[in-house]
Parts: C-alpha cells; sequence; structure tokens
C-alpha cells in the first residue's frame, strides 16, 4: 500500500515556495516547509505543536531570525525556486513515517517527524529551543491515538484543488475498503457492487408496498434447483428495481422463505467493473474474479439493473463480452442473478439470445393501479417530508396520483407520482426559505474578517493574523449555533403541501393548466365569447359552440378520455373559419405559436398520409416521427387545426378515428400521443361549388325565397357533408358548425378591423391617415361578394389605398409627419388622396 500527499501537505508545499520568495531565498529548505506548516495553521502537526505549548509567532520569528543570515536572494519565478537535498529527503522519509503509523494518507505530522529527522538543519535547531524533539513529537502521536492522515477540514480548502481532495479521498477510502476486504468473504464483488441487504439493516433503502405477488414469484424462482434466475421485466417507472430492494428488506426482516434466510443481495456495478480496463484480458479476469467469489458464496444473490447493458458489455473483437461469461454459470445453477429491464430493451437484447433468454424466468411488472400508488405514497411520504421539512395533506398525495394519471401519459405509476410528491415538496420549501437577519449578519462579518486577514498576510502583520484567525472561528461557530437554531425552527414550523401546490408543479412539467379556475382566468373565461365575437364577425353560433367546450374543460365536466372538442367548421370561402381558429389559438395562449396548423392539402396522396404520424421502419425520415404526433407531444395543450380537410386522402379519416374517440394517436415509434388537451377543429368549404353553381335555383329573390335561401344551403352543404365522410368520422366529431355567409353590415365591420392593421403599418413609417365614411362605403361596395366572403374586401383595400398610397410613397410626395386624407371623388367615382403638411403651431406644440 503505497501512501499518498493529504490536500493540506500539498498546501505546506505551496506555502512554503511562497515563504522561500518573501525571504528572497533561491531555495527551499526545511525551514522553509516548517513556515509552510505555520502559514497553513491548521493541520495535524499544528494540533501537536500547540499540545506540546509551542508559540508559533515566537516559532516563526526564531526560524526567520536565523535564515536572515543568508545572503542568496533571487528574483526567479515562484515555479522555479529548487529543493534542496535535505528537504527533498525530508519529503521521501514521509512515506516511511505513514508506513510506521499505518497510514493511507501523507499528513503534516508524518512531514514534522521527516523535518525532526535531520538534527542539523535550520528548523530542528528552532524546534529544539522549544523543547520539541522527534521521539517528543512520536510519543505525543502515539497518546492521539496514532493514524491522524486523514486531517478532516473545518471548511473548504483555498490551496486544494478539487482534484487532489479526490485523490486524498480515493487513497483514504481505498484503504478503507482494505481493511473491510480482509474481513469479508467477498472483496472483489464488495468493491463493484453494493449490498443491498446491508443497505436495508442500515435504514437507507425506502420502505416497499404491494408487490407481494411479485416478490412471491421471485423468492419462488430463487428456491429452484436449477435456472433459478428471475428477470424482472416492464415498462420505466414501474418500480422493478424497487422489488429488488423490497425482497432485500424482508431478507433483513425475515419475511421470506427459509431458504432465502441470510442470503445477501448485492446489486453489481457494471460501469465500474469495465471502467479502467484499458489493456486486452483485463476486464475479463475481473469478471471471472467476481464470478470465482459468487460460486464460492452460495448465499449472495446477484442483482443487475438493467441487465440488457452486460451484452457486449467488455467485449473486444476475439475476446467474450460479460453475457457469455455468465451463461454457463447460470444455466449450473452455480450463480443465483436477478436481472431488470424494460420490455423494450427485453426484446431487443435477450430475446434474440436464445441461450440467454432461456436461462431467465420472466416476472413481468404491471403499473401500480392508483389505490396502490396513494399506499405507496403515503408509506414514503415520511421520508420526503424530512428532506424538504414539509407536511404533505392526504389531497396532496390523492392528487399527485389522479392529475399525474390523467395529464403525464408518457409515463408510468407509481414513479410519475413520486416525481410530483417530490417536486412539490421542493417548490414549497424553496418558496418559503427565509434567512434570519442574524445569520446573514453574521455571514457578512466572516467576509469582511477573511478579506481583512488576507490583508494583513499580504503585509506580512503575522500577530494581527492570528488574532484574526481566532476571531473569524469564532464567528463561524457564531454562525454554526445560528443555523443550528433556525433548522430547529424550521423543522418545528413546517410548510403544509396543499392539492393546488401539487396542481401548480404538473401544470408547470406539461403546460396543460389544471390548477383550480383562478378569479382572472373566471373572468376571462365568461367575457370569452364576446372577445372572439369582435374579431370574428358574423358568427355568434360557432363562437358560442366552441366557448361552451372550453368552458367545460376548465369547470372540470369534459369527459377526460376525449379531446377539450373536435369540430367541423363548415362554410364558403372566406367567412372566418381558420380565422376563428387563430384567434381562439392567440386568446388561450397570448401567441398564435401554438396554433398546431396540418395544411390537409399536402396530404392528398395514399403514401403522404404516413407524414402524420411518422415513416414506417426502414423508410426515409423513420426516426423523425410524425408532423403531427411529434408537434402535439411537445404542446399537449394546443388547438389543432385541420385545414382544408376535404382535400385530404380518405386514409386520413381513418387514422383520425382513434384520436376523435379515445383522445391518443400511436407514432410509428409506438409511443402513445395524448390528444386529450387540445381542441381539434377541421375545416372544410365542401357544398360551396354546388351553391355557386346552382345558387338558389331559378325564379325571381322574392322576401321569402331570400329567408329560405340560408336553410337551403345548409342543406347542400350537410347533403356533400355525408357524401364526403363516412358515418363513424361524423359520428366521432362533437359538432358540426355552419359559418354564415357575411352580410353587408358584416363587411362594413370586418373593414374596421382590416383597416387597423393597415393604420398600424402606416403609423410606423411616420404619417398619419383619415379614411372618409363615403370611401369606406365605396370599398365596402367594392369587396363586397356574398359567395367569396372576406377576401374581396382584401384585395378592394389593396387596389384602392395600398396601390395608390404606394405610388405617392415611391415619387416622394408624401414624407414622414405628413397627413393622408382619403376621399372618394362622387364625379369620377374613385379614391382620391390628398396630403397636407402639418401645422407649424401643430408641430411645434407635439415638439
Amino acid at each position: 500500500m503505497e501512501a499518498k500527499f493529504s490536500p493540506r501537505v500539498k498546501d505546506v508545499i505551496t506555502f512554503s515556495r511562497e515563504e522561500a520568495l518573501r525571504l528572497g531565498h533561491d531555495y527551499i529548505g526545511t525551514e522553509h516547509l516548517l513556515l509552510g506548516i505555520i502559514r497553513e495553521g491548521e493541520g495535524s502537526a499544528i494540533r501537536l505543536l500547540k499540545n506540546m505549548n509551542v508559540n508559533l509567532v515566537d516559532l516563526r520569528k526564531e526560524i526567520e531570525s536565523m535564515t536572515s543570515a543568508s545572503v542568496r536572494k533571487t528574483n526567479n519565478n515562484l515555479g522555479n525556486i529548487p529543493l534542496v537535498k535535505q528537504a527533498e529527503r525530508a519529503l521521501k522519509i514521509t512515506y516511511l513515517e505513514a508506513k510506521i503509523f499505518k497510514s493511507a494518507v501523507i499528513g503534516t505530522e508524518h512531514l514534522l517527524l521527516s523535518i525532526l529527522k535531520d538534527e542539523d538543519s535550520v528548523a530542528t535547531k528552532s524546534l529544539m529551543k522549544f523543547s520539541v524533539d522527534y521521539e517528543a513529537v512520536k510519543r505525543e502521536i502515539e497518546a492521539n491515538g496514532g493514524i491522524t492522515g486523514a486531517e478532516p477540514r473545518a471548511e473548504n480548502p483555498q490551496g486544494g484543488t478539487p482534484d487532489d481532495e479526490g485523490e486524498e479521498e480515493g487513497a483514504f477510502g481505498s484503504s478503507q475498503k482494505k481493511i473491510s476486504d480482509s474481513k469479508s468473504k467477498t472483496p472483489v464483488l464488495d468493491n463493484f457492487g453494493r449490498d443491498l441487504t446491508k443497505m436495508a439493516e442500515d435504514g437507507k433503502l425506502d420502505p416497499i408496498v404491494g408487490r407481494e405477488k411479485e416478490i412471491e414469484r421471485v423468492s419462488q424462482i430463487l428456491s429452484r434447483r436449477k435456472k433459478n434466475n428471475p428477470i424482472l421485466i416492464g415498462e420505466p417507472g414501474v418500480g422493478k428495481s424497487a422489488i429488488a430492494e423490497g425482497l432485500a428488506l424482508r431478507i433483513t426482516q425475515k419475511k421470506v422463505s427459509r431458504v432465502l434466510f441470510n442470503k445477501r443481495v448485492v446489486t453489481l456495478d457494471l460501469a465500474s467493473l469495465v471502467a479502467g480496463t484499458k489493456y486486452r484480458g483485463q476486464f475479463e479476469e475481473r469478471m471471472k474474479a467476481v464470478m470465482n467469489e459468487l460460486e464460492k458464496s452460495p448465499d449472495v444473490i446477484l442483482f443487475i439493473d438493467e441487465i440488457h447493458t452486460i451484452i457486449g458489455a467488455g467485449g473486444a473483437s476475439g475476446s467474450l463480452d460479460a453475457s457469455n461469461m455468465f451463461k454457463p454459470a447460470l444455466a449450473r445453477g452455480e450463480i443465483q442473478c436477478i436481472g431488470a429491464t424494460t420490455l423494450d430493451e427485453y426484446r431487443q437484447y435477450i430475446e434474440k439470445d436464445g441461450a440467454l433468454e432461456r436461462r431467465f424466468q420472466k416476472v413481468i411488472v404491471e403499473p401500480t393501479t392508483p389505490d396502490e400508488t396513494i399506499q405507496i405514497l403515503n408509506n414514503i411520504k415520511s421520508k420526503y417530508e424530512d428532506h424538504h421539512n414539509v407536511t404533505y395533506t392526504d389531497d396532496a398525495i390523492k392528487a399527485c396520483v389522479s392529475l399525474t394519471a390523467r395529464y403525464i401519459t408518457d409515463r408510468h405509476l407509481p414513479d410519475k407520482a413520486i416525481d410530483a410528491l417530490d417536486e412539490a415538496g421542493s417548490r414549497v420549501h424553496i418558496t418559503n426559505i427565509k434567512v434570519p437577519k442574524n445569520i446573514l449578519e453574521v455571514e457578512k462579518q466572516i467576509e469582511a474578517v477573511k478579506e481583512e486577514k488576507n490583508q494583513v498576510v499580504r503585509n506580512q502583520r503575522y500577530e494581527e493574523a492570528a488574532r484574526l484567525r481566532d476571531k473569524e472561528r469564532q464567528l463561524q461557530e457564531q454562525l454554526e449555533a445560528a443555523k443550528k437554531a433556525w433548522e430547529e425552527e424550521t423543522k418545528s414550523n413546517r410548510e403544509t403541501v396543499s392539492e393546488e401546490n401539487v396542481a401548480e408543479v404538473v401544470a408547470m412539467m406539461t403546460g396543460i393548466p389544471v390548477q383550480r379556475v383562478s378569479q382572472n382566468e373566471s373572468s376571462k373565461l365568461a367575457t370569452m365569447g364576446e372577445e372572439l365575437a369582435g374579431k370574428v364577425i358574423g358568427q355568434e353560433e360557432a363562437i358560442k359552440k366552441v366557448v361552451r367546450a372550453i368552458q367545460r374543460n376548465r369547470a372540470g365536466l369534459k369527459d377526460p378520455n376525449k379531446p377539450i372538442g373536435s369540430f367541423v367548421f363548415l362554410g364558403a370561402t372566406g367567412v372566418g373559419k381558420t380565422q376563428l381558429a387563430k384567434v381562439l389559438a392567440k386568446y388561450l395562449f397570448d401567441n398564435e405559436d401554438s396554433l398546431i396548423r396540418i395544411d390537409m392539402s399536402e396530404y392528398m396522396e395514399k403514401f403522404a398520409v404516413s407524414r402524420l404520424v411518422g415513416a414506417p421502419p426502414g423508410y426515409v425520415g423513420y426516426e423523425e416521427g410524425g408532423q403531427l404526433t411529434e408537434k402535439v407531444r411537445r404542446k399537449p395543450y394546443a388547438v389543432v387545426l385541420l385545414d382544408e380537410i376535404e382535400k385530404a386522402h380518405p386514409d386520413v379519416f381513418n387514422l383520425l378515428l382513434q384520436v376523435l374517440d379515445d383522445g391518443q394517436l400511436t407514432d410509428s415509434l409506438g409511443r402513445k400521443v395524448d390528444f386529450k388537451n387540445t381542441i381539434i377543429i377541421m375545416t372544410s368549404n365542401i357544398g360551396s361549388r354546388q351553391l355557386k353553381d346552382f345558387g338558389q335555383g331559378v325564379g325571381f329573390a322574392t322576401g321569402t325565397r331570400q329567408e329560405a335561401s340560408e336553410d337551403y344551403a345548409k342543406g347542400i352543404i350537410e347533403n356533400a357533408l355525408k357524401k364526403a365522410f363516412a358515418p363513424e368520422f361524423l359520428n366521432r366529431i362533437d359538432d358540426v358548425v355552419m359559418f354564415n355567409s357575411l352580410s353587408r353590415e358584416d363587411i362594413h365591420k370586418i373593414i374596421d378591423i382590416e383597416l387597423q392593421k393597415l393604420y398600424g403599418r402606416i403609423s410606423q413609417l411616420g404619417y398619419t391617415i383619415e379614411l372618409s365614411e363615403k370611401a369606406k362605403d365605396f370599398i365596402v361596395e367594392k369587396g363586397f361578394d356574398a359567395q367569396y366572403g372576406a377576401r374581396p374586401l382584401k384585395r378592394a383595400i389593396q387596389k384602392y389605398i395600398e396601390d395608390p398610397l404606394a405610388e405617392e410613397i415611391i415619387k416622394s410626395g408624401i414624407s414622414e409627419g405628413d397627413e393622408v386624407k382619403i376621399d372618394l371623388d362622387d364625379e369620377k367615382k374613385d379614391i382620391v388622396i390628398t396630403v397636407s403638411k402639418p401645422k407649424a403651431k401643430k408641430k411645434s406644440k407635439e415638439e
């Protein structure tokens, strides 16, 4: 066993270089090492010297006075100062000193002993004046228990790097392991695994609830004479590893059959087994050592989590991998092994290898039921309450299960419910941390003292530095006491985690609003119909149906297994079908990005249908996922707009059946995508061609005929709908919404909305615009067409306002700040644009 320097000794060597430079010496001797020990100020050597009543300030002065006679001065850099032979020898002797005291780490006390070995050195002569010699220090170390090499630090070291700490810990830790290995029957396995039964005895494992059938089946398989290796197969997060931990707990509690009494469940860490095997044969050597120990220790049950990773592990070309090394021993029954893996990985790796598969007995682990999950959470909540310093109400526990079961569909119970429990506790704890003022005050004082101490050390005022160090220690003690009192106080006044806190966390995890409707949202939902009606003109009935679906959802009354609402919007072109979907997305989510728009005219061919859910295996783009499914997976709460649905291939409708009925769609990778929190809107102008061609039949437009025209139009559209779509598709839609044709009054309202957009663009250019009522009426007249809706109005605005304005701007007829008036010339029946300069007075006022 070779000892290593502790981080503290490394600090001392660094400080000795600095001391040599400070004194102007071009070498590092044992006296500089001793000055480094004094400067470091907190090692085992300092404790020993204090115990021997040595005044460190006087010792420093003594060394400095004895070395001041040296005439050799240097301008060398810090890194270039060499060690003299005495110092080099002292550092080498430290290994022997550490060995004498059976220490895994070389501490400052070993360095002090090796300095005292050289009786002629300046350092030893200085120490002798304070009655400190080799034998006296050795006796003091033995009186203090011999091994003091670990040298724990009171605070994070400033000099040592994290790597150094790791080295010290590693060296010390390996010595600890070697001591324990000498007593253990399985030293190699102890090095590459964790004993779950030992952890269960120490109370480090969470209690397991339920799973009696699975644990009983595992116990039965383990009690077999041959092929006694169970493999736990289940979805991620169902509790496969917990079953192995549960078995370890039961073995410690003697709640298993007598065959399994005194057995040890050891989990193998395959990563540490493979790590560092650079050369050929190293991995096989380790593996064989583990297997030899397992064969000699029939009381050990090996647990390999993610057992599919043993296939190919450590295998290079021409060598065996872990699975092939395990196979013979598993078949003979010399090794007992419990494996755990997911269904997909079992099928992908283990089922392919028939020889490996037949050696294991399958135990299928299903997700727990909501009732079982509530039991599990009630049993483990105490550990989370202690960790987060909170208390969970019964309603919060139930909410963890019910909300995650409903809204997090791509994961499994109990894992997702435990995640919600943990994060809700974390959220409540973090939001209620209020650090007392006295703690903050003491922390500020400590920082100030540290800064002052560093300053006086730089100025070489060491007596003052020692005083400040003592003051710093006092403040640290004061801080610890204040923190302890605060901790006790917070433990006695625990925060409560309520159902609403859990709902907030689930909403943050999923992006779906699952909290109770707040006062602000309640008033927003109440006025939703009016808000939408101000942006989509003339479609009150359509708006009413959509608003009812959203209010039903937020009130918690909707069917949890279906989308929030599914609608087919029918009507002539340009009446506001797509516009309503856009406005709805913006109103609900404050931006139009939450509108998932799929243009169904892109899916006219049969082969294009697969793009919605993803290409099948073997085709280009298989790994990319579907255009519809991927968007909904990323935004589960959204408005899905399937525009121009009648233009899609009929196979698209078959694909949408499961979405409309069960609220889910399976993509090409076999993942179920949840549509239960989406609003599905399909737009179509089916039947509008028949209306255009045949109109209202032959005859004069009497008042009675005009009243009946709407009903006649709806009848034509309904017939066309029934011909185009299958009955099973139409039967799954919540509502077929007929959009009304736009009247002249509606167009008058729409022109105001459209002109607002134009005014916004013009104001950015720095002009002001005024449109007369006559001009507005003229544009409405030109832009009104009952068959084509609002789109001709946009074209009329473009033709009669935007085009002439653009012409004026290009000719530089309009400059920034000008007022543009648009009017109608009654004689020519055309739009007239007049530009006027702002009045000087008005301009000066504005300035």
